[in-house]
């Protein structure tokens, strides 16, 4: 009886010899983690110079601090620095300039359109910058009469076909008389007035039959006071004399000030004509004559100031209706 008693306490105590050996699995852990935090290190110490270096570089270029010899763009638009500002605005801002430049561009392609469509596209000049689209009609004598406001020729036909397509739009339109340095012949005392008078007269149409309403167009005359072009040529004085009907861009400041940016990457839209930027060289200077065929005594007081017109109140202006 005594014997199984003794085997039964000596199996209890051979068991109880492994209840300290749990140690190990800590152990074990530990080492393992060892040999991950050297394996970590040992690929940290191996890092390839030449990605690295290429990494460092399209960051920098990316935040415009520095400039390389090849980039590649082909996922997104590298910003000068002077472009974005520290709210990060800049790429937002450049986008939406692209957009307004694709907006003017397209409205310049319908008012193409309908002036082809007439054979008259010939008769414009365009101009995409920061305040909008330009549609420059060069040469009053094609539109005007000599010393006179009325329209003539293929002036109103014109004139249709670019307020059915700004009508519509959600563009304000400003309307711009310029003239050369010649001085008028009564019933105009300045070129302010002829200028004025030629710009109403063009804006009236374009209310009254164009469709546009009088709350988004206004006329304004400046006179002899901003050339395109220098010197009294019979070229120059061509280019100077002139309407310019203006779509106001409504983008914000800092969207319209990167138009030109946006205009150099933009695509040239489809029977685009641009205004010539190089000027003509300067010629001997000629006598100036009156706009009627007689000389000028020099050019009206008070330039530099524009004077702005009522659509449908001019001084002298009805008299040559």
């Amino acid at each position: 009886m005594s014997t199984p008693r003794g085997r039964r306490r000596q199996k209890h105590e051979e068991h109880e010899e492994h209840v300290d050996e749990r140690w190990m699995a800590s152990y074990m852990d530990m080492v393992t983690v060892l040999m991950c935090m050297f394996i970590v290190l040992f690929a940290m110490s191996t890092v390839d110079a030449n990605k690295f270096e290429q990494l460092r570089n399209s960051l920098a270029t990316g935040f415009g601090e520095k400039s390389v010899g090849k980039i590649d763009t082909a996922n997104g638009t590298v910003v000068p620095a002077d472009k974005v500002d520290s709210t990060a605005e800049g790429f937002a801002d450049l986008d939406l300039a692209l957009k307004e430049v694709q907006n003017l561009k397209d409205l310049e392609a319908q008012i193409n359109a309908n002036l082809a469509a007439k054979g008259l596209e010939k008769t414009v000049q365009y101009q995409i910058d920061q305040r909008g689209l330009t549609v420059r009609l060069v040469d009053s004598q094609t539109f005007f009469e000599s010393n006179s406001v009325a329209l003539v020729g293929v002036a109103p036909s014109v004139l249709d076909s670019i307020a059915t397509v700004l009508a519509p739009s959600k563009y304000s339109v400003s309307v711009e008389g310029h003239a050369d340095i010649r001085h008028p012949e009564p019933p105009y005392p300045t070129n302010w007035e002829l200028s004025s008078g030629r710009a109403v007269e063009v804006t009236r149409r374009m209310v009254e039959l164009g469709g546009i309403p009088g709350p988004r167009i206004s006329a304004v005359g400046f006179g002899d006071s901003r050339p395109l072009s220098p010197g009294d040529s019979p070229e120059a004085m061509a280019q100077n004399r002139r309407v310019d009907i203006v779509a106001i861009s409504d983008a914000p400041e800092a969207v319209r000030a990167l138009i030109p940016d946006a205009l150099n990457e933009s695509t040239t839209a489809p029977g685009e004509t641009k205004v010539p930027t190089k000027k003509p060289a300067k010629e001997p200077e000629k006598k100036p004559e009156k706009e009627g065929g007689h000389h000028a005594s020099g050019t009206p007081p008070e330039q530099g100031t524009p004077q702005k017109s009522s659509p449908f109140a001019l001084p002298g202006a009805a008299a040559d209706r």
